[in-house]
């Protein structure tokens, strides 16, 4: 029994630390660096680029999560600041905006990723759909099928206390409960993953061809014709985005597991000591998760070029 409760005091005690000092630190960092993006992918040398403006409703949405979900996250498990048990009000923001913002930010990096299939496409007529106004459209279409699409949270969540002195905001149990679990890990957490790699690599694919030297033959002369400007551009783009996709994934990809596991232990015998340490789990893998949303200015200055010149540029002036 001893042993149980130094587990469980410890379990509380990493996920609690975890949030009230890192948290912050990320917060920081993520607040920094979506606002430095904005700057260089709203340059006027950027965004006639239909990839750059992806970016920046990327990184808009990105700051939207931070300032939404992750800060009161941050809130309740590293500080016991919960406002949503004292209002049902805050309790339906929550999950909208959890359920809102967790999948807006990599729908427009799916958007990016089909845009730049579009744009290295070796059929011209391809290549000229890839145009601001589709992108506009595409982004506003987006947001607003997410906006309606999670609607339905804020009528089905409610602030109930199961046994005295415990307060939840929470899904309203039984079906819509089930179809909320099954929900995240169907779409938020595989689907969604899944087709970025699989779009990711299509673009990939499409860029190494349009990079292979074309020879031409002109009167028994060879003449080799040279990636444009905006070729290199397009292709620092596609390096971009590829690592936010990455990057994505791999702090991503903890979540999956750990809400199967849940679904598991739900099927079992109760076990508290099981219970605190998915709990642990889940937590750890919800902060991890925010990771993606924090880092892409830094991951972008180390491996873009293009993106360095443009910090430079923006720093000179």
């Amino acid at each position: 029994m001893s042993s149980g409760i130094d587990y469980n005091s410890l379990f509380i005690s990493i996920q609690t630390n975890l949030y009230k000092y890192g948290g912050p630190i990320l917060m920081v960092l993520g607040t920094v660096s979506c606002v430095l993006s904005l700057i260089v992918f709203t340059k006027k040398n950027l965004r006639k680029n239909p990839c750059a403006i992806y970016l920046v409703a990327y990184n808009i949405g990105n700051l939207l999560q931070i300032y939404t979900t992750m800060l009161l996250a941050i809130l309740s498990i590293g500080y016991n600041i919960d406002p949503t048990l004292y209002s049902l009000s805050f309790c339906h923001f929550r999950y909208y905006t959890q359920f809102l913002f967790t999948i807006l930010s990599p729908s427009y990096l799916i958007l990016a990723s089909i845009d730049r299939i579009l744009i290295t496409s070796p059929n011209a007529l391809t290549r000229q759909r890839s145009t601001l106004r589709v992108t506009y459209i595409s982004i506003i279409g987006v947001t607003l099928f997410w906006l309606l699409a999670h609607i339905h949270t804020l009528f089905l969540t409610y602030i109930l206390e199961p046994v005295p002195n415990l307060i939840i905001c929470t899904f309203q149990p039984g079906f819509y409960l089930t179809f909320i679990d099954y929900y995240t890990i169907l779409i938020q957490d595989i689907l969604i993953p899944l087709l970025m790699i699989i779009l990711g690599i299509w673009a990939v694919k499409n860029l190494r061809q349009r990079r292979q030297v074309t020879a031409v033959t002109v009167t028994a002369a060879t003449v080799v014709v040279r990636s444009t400007q905006s070729k290199s551009k397009d292709s620092q783009l596609i390096q971009i985005l590829m690592i936010d996709i990455g990057i994505y994934i791999i702090f991503s990809a903890m979540m999956p597991p750990v809400l199967i596991y849940l679904q598991i232990l739900q099927t079992e015998p109760y076990d508290f000591a099981k219970l605190e340490l998915v709990s642990l789990l889940l937590n750890v893998a919800l902060f991890s998760s925010y990771v993606p949303f924090c880092v892409g200015f830094y991951t972008n200055f180390l491996v873009s070029k293009t993106f360095r010149y443009e910090v430079k540029n923006i720093i000179k002036c």
